[in-house]
């Protein structure tokens, strides 16, 4: 009779107890696993899908009393969500190539959404990426190191300039200031 009232309540409550598993620890182990591939599939597949997860998300939170009038809503969102995760169906992807990649490849979107870059290329880490990788494209990437190395000796003759870097920063100061000079005095930390 136990037997019966637990296996009754698991199969009551089977969207509590799969939901989670289907829906973040799968998807979270395997996330993982594309993030460590080179494979820009996969990247694709949780990528959407986490986009997707999340718009389920906003869905359930904003229409939540309305949802409770509909009993199926838990096993329609469990059926779903094992349809944009399991790989046999890779519904993610599907969506992606399906719905979204058209909707926002259409250029009255992409002018829609689209928001002028800086005329400062170095403006953000990504674009300093990706003007390097351009540029090894471009030019090669022993080019790339005579640019790196040409870059780091005007660097250091425009700091010998400016600033002596001494481990002993006291002595090197005491000199400094003896022969008059207007340059500072940096240890390891940076103290001047």
């Amino acid at each position: 009779m136990r037997s019966e009232n637990l296996f009754t309540v698991l199969a009551q409550n089977f969207d509590v107890f799969a939901g989670p598993l289907v829906a973040l620890a799968y998807p979270l182990y395997a996330s993982i696993k594309a993030i460590e591939t080179r494979s820009r599939t996969d990247d694709q597949q949780w990528l959407t899908y986490w986009v997707l997860y999340s718009m389920i998300t906003l869905f359930e939170l904003t229409f939540a009393k309305v949802l409770e009038w509909f009993p199926i809503w838990p096993y329609a969102k469990l059926i779903a969500t094992c349809w944009l995760v399991l790989p046999n169906f890779n519904g993610a992807s599907y969506v992606y190539q399906h719905f979204v990649r058209p909707f926002y490849m259409k250029p009255e979107i992409t002018k829609m959404w689209y928001v002028p870059r800086k005329k400062d290329i170095f403006s953000k880490p990504d674009d300093i990426l990706s003007a390097a990788e351009k540029y090894i494209e471009e030019n090669g990437t022993e080019a790339f190191e005579r640019l790196i190395r040409r870059a780091d000796g005007e660097s250091r003759a425009r700091r010998s300039n400016y600033a002596i870097f001494d481990d002993d920063y006291r002595q090197a100061d005491g000199e400094a200031r003896a022969r008059g000079s207007n340059y500072m005095i940096f240890d390891d930390d940076y103290r001047y």
